[in-house]
């Protein structure tokens, strides 16, 4: 099991990248597909069409959302979390995804980049 650790940069205060994030209606917005979401612990979640399911972890708001991803198959847990933190007018968001696994290792990697991060880039622009 891999983890993934990238930074990325977000042209928006950090309220409104987390409404982004956690919103379900937004994220439609910049995915460009129905999301399933909700800042309940415990909660389950679906993004690009059940591409990405898992469950809802911790929220803190403004500042951290972990959420436990489902991968098939899989008997140890993929943990991610999303740490935002101000930077001048900006966001920069940590993330780290733990227990990624290994034949899926680089395509999340670059998942996370072109699928995730572009678009919500973009959307802030």
């Amino acid at each position: 099991m891999n983890t993934i650790r990238q930074k990325h940069h977000i042209a928006a205060p950090r309220e409104e990248v987390y409404i982004a994030l956690t919103n379900p209606f937004t994220i439609e917005l910049w995915t460009g597909y129905p999301a399933t979401m909700s800042t309940e612990p415990g909660s389950e979640f679906s993004y690009f069409e059940g591409d990405i399911v898992g469950k809802n972890l911790e929220f803190k708001p403004d500042e951290l959302i972990r959420q436990q991803w489902y991968f098939e198959g899989e008997a140890e847990e993929s943990i991610v979390s999303l740490n935002l933190k101000d930077e001048k007018n900006n966001t920069v968001i940590e993330l780290v995804h733990d227990h990624v696994p290994a034949a899926i290792y680089e395509e999340m990697a670059e998942g996370w980049k072109k699928m995730y991060f572009a678009p919500l880039k973009k959307f802030f622009k």
